[in-house]
């Protein structure tokens, strides 16, 4: 006989988004296990295939991802009033349903400094567009021994041009 132990996909999907205090015990144990976690941040508001390539490729640097998604007013703050197209928890289950994705924790903050702080990661990823000492947390995670890298960006995918190709084919 099955028991209902057993979660379905959905609530495998909403257990990647978690908060700080969450997130703690798991940060005890990964450390324990010598695990190496990856960090990286954005606002991920429609998810294209540029994403999935970066978010893939920060995943194969370490043995975790965790993922900062800037919140609704995060995203706001720094992309403007018509900005996010989805909300976060719209963005937030879809990063998480993305298999190499271990967590995914919103911030409010205009940068993920705090974050960083708490998470203390082995290994700081952010986009190509930046270099790394540039990196919000670079000197943190410096500090630690750790590593900061980039990644390029695949040519040709982004939200802003996204949304331009929609408004423009609404004229």
């Amino acid at each position: 006989m099955q028991t209902n132990l057993k979660k379905n996909n959905t609530e495998i999907v909403q257990s990647k988004i978690i908060n700080r205090n969450e997130l703690t015990p798991h940060l005890s144990r990964w450390r324990f296990q010598s695990k190496k976690i990856v960090f990286t941040n954005g606002c991920f508001d429609l998810l294209h295939l540029g994403h999935i390539d970066y978010l893939a490729k920060a995943a194969d640097e370490g043995d975790l991802l965790i993922i900062g998604l800037n919140s609704d007013t995060s995203t706001q703050l720094l992309k403007g009033p018509t900005r996010p197209i989805n909300g976060q928890v719209q963005r937030a289950m879809v990063l998480a349903a993305l298999q190499f994705v271990t967590a995914v924790i919103l911030f409010d903050d205009s940068t993920p400094l705090e974050l960083i702080r708490f998470i203390q990661p082995d290994i700081l990823i952010k986009g190509g567009d930046y270099k790394p000492e540039e990196i919000v947390g670079f000197d943190l995670v410096k500090a630690k021994n750790g590593i900061v890298k980039t990644i390029e960006f695949l040519p040709g995918y982004s939200t802003t041009f996204i949304e331009e190709k929609i408004r423009s084919a609404k004229k």
